[in-house]
């Protein structure tokens, strides 16, 4: 807040991966906004589906036995494409709703299976879940767990380590612990990949236990991982998976919940027992037929498959930073995700490093995420591996800008 009081960056139009400000200067944007626009900016195909639909159904809800066709449309593609068994999908309008819903989900599961006892959550540092009410409490990344007290029985775990994991839920009793929370890649806690064999551990000691196992694909599904809920690249099949922000490219705000058929049992299958939750906009027409629409176009355009081709792209490009003098690692290597940590000695010297930095690539044109301790990078799968040249040469001018005191 206090920083916008001397000055604002405001965008103006954007087209395929390049944004313009307010002066007419252009950027590459680096970032796909938040994480968000896989597809790359101003695509037709999805601004008319969405007029199309605002023109024969602007907007109702979906409450009860309500519906809408887009919703119902999407749902179903949603599901063929989840992995796992018998997916129900409930629709949210983003990240947040869509965290909060998994977990008062996960508590009512139990409570309707006769093991009300089971409200433990657990998630993972470093890991970012949004900033909701359930998001801030799972929340790995500790300048994000602000405005507490949190909600009760949350606990964190090593981000690298499933024996933490298991001596956790052993620690707090198997039988009060409901649901294990994790990002395939850890996206704004780092960009930090697992281990090998890390979530495929992780999942199995959560079956053996009974515990739920909740993906959160916000940042890393819809083709960032180069398949649709990333947690299918390590043959993990979870209980819930979250999505949000690239279903539809970021066109419209559209989240969900996608849960396997047992979890959905006790509320669909059973009469009278009503899962009291939802927000407003869950299910809007005109954020499903983005979805519907966006769907169609990354499997025309194979940006699946291209996410995974250019992966090793991104990274081979980033390592040529590794020898910088403010860098201290570079990570990426699973989907089209880079992370540049920077030297532990200058971040704690200026803790505003990341931002500084950042503000430095975008002078040479470009726009990268700064973080805690790291920079982000998840360019629109629309990139190209000249565009990924300049992207990296963008950043190395920046690193050396703040290096050498002249930025």
């Amino acid at each position: 807040m206090h920083q916008v009081r001397r000055g604002r960056f405001t965008v103006t139009r954007a087209q395929d991966v390049w944004i313009w400000d307010d002066t007419g200067r252009r950027y590459l944007d680096g970032t796909a906004a938040l994480w968000y626009c896989n597809a790359g900016h101003g695509r037709q195909e999805i601004i008319d589906a969405i007029t199309q639909q605002m023109k024969q159904l602007d907007a109702y809800q979906i409450f009860g036995d309500f519906a809408n066709e887009p919703a119902l449309r999407l749902a179903d593609a949603v599901a063929e494409r989840a992995p796992m068994d018998d997916a129900k999908v409930f629709f949210t309008s983003g990240g947040g709703d869509s965290i909060d819903t998994a977990g008062k989900l996960a508590r009512a599961y139990f409570q309707a299976t006769g093991e009300p006892e089971r409200t433990v959550l657990i998630s993972r540092e470093h890991g970012y879940h949004g900033t909701h009410g359930f998001g801030t409490a799972l929340a790995g990344i500790p300048a994000n767990r602000v405005a507490g007290p949190f909600v009760p029985d949350v606990v964190q775990v090593a981000h690298d380590d499933p024996t933490a994991l298991e001596k956790t839920i052993v620690d707090h009793g198997p039988e009060r612990v409901a649901a294990f929370f994790a990002e395939p890649v850890i996206g704004a806690g780092g960009v930090i990949p697992p281990p090998p064999g890390y979530l495929e551990s992780a999942a199995e000691i959560c079956q053996r236990h009974g515990v739920l196992f909740v993906a959160d694909a916000v940042i890393c599904g819809f083709g960032r991982l180069g398949n649709w809920f990333a947690i299918e690249r390590f043959g993990v099949r979870p209980d819930m998976v979250v999505f949000a922000k690239a279903i539809t490219s970021g066109y419209q705000p559209l989240g969900g919940v996608v849960v396997s058929g047992r979890v959905a049992a006790p509320f669909w299958e059973e009469p009278g027992r009503a899962f009291r939750h939802g927000p407003t906009y869950a299910g809007h027409p005109a954020a499903c037929a983005a979805g519907l629409a966006n769907i169609a176009l990354m499997e025309r355009e194979g940006l699946l498959e291209r996410a995974t081709k250019l992966e090793g792209e991104l990274l081979s490009r980033l390592q040529t930073l590794a020898g910088h003098p403010l860098v201290s690692q570079v990570r990426g290597g699973v989907g089209l995700l880079g992370g540049v940590e920077l030297d532990a000695e200058r971040l704690a010297a200026e803790p505003g490093l990341p931002g500084r930095v950042a503000g430095a690539a975008r002078e040479h044109g470009v726009l990268i995420r700064p973080m805690i301790s790291s920079l982000g990078f998840s360019p629109p799968l629309t990139v190209t591996e000249e565009q990924l040249d300049l992207l990296v040469d963008a950043v190395a001018a920046g690193l050396d800008d703040v290096h050498t005191g002249t930025a």
